[in-house]
């Protein structure tokens, strides 16, 4: 039979994926200082055990006052490096290629775990040892009512917080990583940039769609400029806020656009998350909702792209790539919960055959396991 897509190796630039399967960046909150542990190894290393092609670590922030959590990777200094290469070694010893995102928070940081309630820090979590830290936007809006008033960032501010992503940049080099991703969705600090609603800046960096655009596309100039050009950039995207008056899929287009323009290699096309939770959107969530943004912004912005969301099944996300959706597709919450994903999709989409993909660790038991049982099926 004709080889799946999902299944088909693809080259960007001079990195070749083994099949177009991606573990899409999921924050784990895990962290202490920034650093990446014993956690993050396992966590990471059994998506790559489990047969993915790329596989994203978690949103790791350029600056310290961009975290999220208390619980947040970085790359702010140096030191944050090592911990992050033991990761991406084993990554790539098992077949996989290991990626990035780079990201700041925005007016979304200092905030608690999820699991502890997802809102900003509180007596508690101060109490807890955890303790607030002024948090910055491209205006003075709040989230909601109850969070943080952000600070207006100052030219001189973007300024160095551009430095800030080039040295996060060259330290993600130096820790091994391959793929690079901006993170511009979900209501973080560069999506605040891109949208009226939360950027209400009277400068040239707010306003018209193109001085919105200008500070989201200036990181992007920075990071390229630094990040080898035999490896890929991609950029994530909240193709729409969902809310009245927000950022539009059109808008998505025209940004695309000018991502291309910048070397931008992938859009991973997302959607939603400038107020409430990362990824809320006021749309029905169904399997493989946001496909058709990637369809649309790889279709009229001439850019590869990679879908995600609700992509349930392997013949779901085969089709996606045979529809000519986009040139990758991502999992995640998929993956938490079966971390073989890829393999147990490979076997459903007829490639594999026996357990010859999994890990030699892992395959010979299977395989005779799957000899005894069949033997004991035929008496």
């Amino acid at each position: 039979m004709t080889r799946p897509l999902l299944f088909t190796p693809i080259r960007l630039r001079a990195v070749e994926l083994r099949n177009r399967l991606a573990i899409s960046p999921m924050c784990q909150y895990s962290a202490r200082d920034g650093l990446a542990n014993d956690f993050h190894l396992v966590h990471l290393g059994k998506f790559a055990m489990g047969g993915a092609g790329l596989l994203f670590a978690e949103a790791i922030a350029v600056h310290e006052r961009g975290r999220i959590t208390h619980g947040d990777l970085g790359l702010w200094h140096d030191g944050q490096i090592a911990p992050l290469e033991r990761i991406t070694d084993f990554i790539r010893q098992l077949g996989a290629v290991p990626a990035i995102q780079l990201a700041h928070a925005g007016r979304k940081a200092s905030m608690q775990r999820p699991w502890n309630g997802n809102g900003p820090l509180d007596e508690r979590d101060i109490a807890a040892g955890e303790i607030p830290w002024p948090v910055v936007a491209p205006s003075a809006l709040p989230l909601a009512e109850g969070w943080l008033v952000p600070h207006e960032l100052s030219i001189a501010e973007l300024r160095a917080l551009k430095e800030a992503w080039r040295a996060a940049a060259l330290r993600a080099l130096d820790a091994g990583f391959e793929v690079a991703e901006v993170h511009g969705a979900h209501g973080y600090l560069l999506h605040e940039f891109l949208s009226p609603l939360s950027n209400r800046r009277n400068d040239a960096y707010g306003g018209s769609l193109a001085a919105r655009m200008r500070f989201p596309l200036e990181i992007v100039e920075t990071v390229r400029a630094v990040w080898p050009t035999d490896k890929p950039l991609f950029f994530r995207i909240s193709a729409i806020d969902g809310i009245d008056g927000g950022w539009t899929l059109g808008d998505s287009v025209i940004f695309a656009r000018a991502l291309r323009e910048r070397g931008v290699d992938v859009v991973d096309c997302s959607s939603g998350g400038l107020t409430g939770s990362a990824t809320a959107a006021r749309r029905p969530r169904n399997p493989g909702f946001q496909v058709p943004f990637a369809e649309t912004i790889r279709r009229e912005a001439s850019i590869a792209t990679m879908a995600v969301g609700l992509i349930l099944d392997a013949l779901q996300a085969e089709q996606v790539l045979q529809s000519g959706a986009a040139d990758l597709v991502a999992i995640g919450r998929e993956a938490l919960y079966n971390p073989n994903w890829p393999l147990h999709a490979e076997g459903a989409l007829g490639t594999a055959s026996h357990f010859h993909s999994w890990p030699s660790q892992y395959g010979w038991w299977l395989e005779r396991r799957a000899r005894e049982l069949g033997e004991c099926r035929a008496n």
